[in-house]
């Protein structure tokens, strides 16, 4: 079964590396559906994965083309580590009471999925946008001015709480934020921010779920071994797969299996 993993890993690692869309909304559900892990093992275990794995494409972005805006990942963590921390004890409170948390955590994990798949179809259209819009000279120095921080720090609230309840929305849910409330920001600079607030976030909500016994660490060490390996060979096929093809089919997929975890 280990090695079933590890081949797990790696395709899901080509296909980040292709798109682009965070590991969870790929990870998570083919560790419940696949491989029938409860889905807060699969929660828990895909969010420090997504941590570790996400801290190599920070290093790229911030050393070598310095495009973090570390103010906006400032923000965006004010509102979402908090939020994080507060849904773990929720989390924690419900269990203490013998509540059935399953529900919620495929609840959500459905709602998450479908808003990313959502995410995924209109991100190429909001960055076509953005280009003509710079071009024309029209877009202002801040979607909302005064409320720019706000707006931010809200965003993070909400993204903490997603994320933490189904490992689902720190990438593509995270990265459509960014393009819509800092529209003069580039795409490059977008993905960096969002990978660096991502970090921060996943750590927090993975040892949240830790230190409540859902993580289980031989299944992360073998998704590891198979998905970095699949990231770098994902990276260099981008280049060569058409993402108008394969966007709106992932967009599909990540559907489909959102309206099954809704619906369960």
């Amino acid at each position: 079964m280990e090695f079933g993993y590890i081949i797990s890993g790696f395709a899901v690692g080509v296909l980040v590396g292709i798109t682009g869309v965070g590991g969870g909304s790929l990870m998570t559900p083919l560790l419940v559906f696949l491989f029938g892990f409860k889905p807060a093992i699969a929660v828990g275990t895909d969010l420090l994965y997504a941590a570790i794995t996400k801290t190599g494409g920070v290093f790229v972005h911030h050393s070598s083309h310095k495009s973090v805006d570390w103010r906006v990942v400032l923000w965006m963590s004010l509102g979402s580590l908090p939020s994080a921390v507060a849904t773990i004890f929720l989390i924690k409170h419900l269990i203490k009471v013998e509540k059935d948390i399953t529900g919620l955590i495929t609840f959500t994990l459905g709602i998450a999925l479908i808003l990313t798949a959502i995410a995924v179809l209109i991100r190429s259209f909001l960055t076509r946008k953005k280009i003509r819009e710079i071009e024309d000279n029209i877009i202002s120095s801040g979607r909302f001015k005064k409320m720019q921080i706000p707006a931010t720090v809200f965003t993070g609230i909400i993204l903490g709480l997603l994320v933490t309840i189904s490992s689902v929305g720190a990438g593509a849910l995270g990265t459509l934020a960014i393009l819509f409330l800092y529209p003069k920001m580039s795409t490059l600079k977008v993905v960096g921010t969002d990978l660096a607030h991502a970090i921060p976030l996943t750590a927090v909500a993975g040892f949240g779920h830790w230190s409540l016994g859902h993580v289980n660490f031989e299944l992360l060490g073998t998704l590891l071994i198979g998905s970095l390996p699949g990231i770098w060979i994902g990276s260099h096929l981008s280049v060569k797969i058409p993402e108008k093809v394969l966007r709106p089919l992932l967009a599909t997929l990540l559907l489909i299996i959102g309206l099954k975890f809704v619906l369960a």
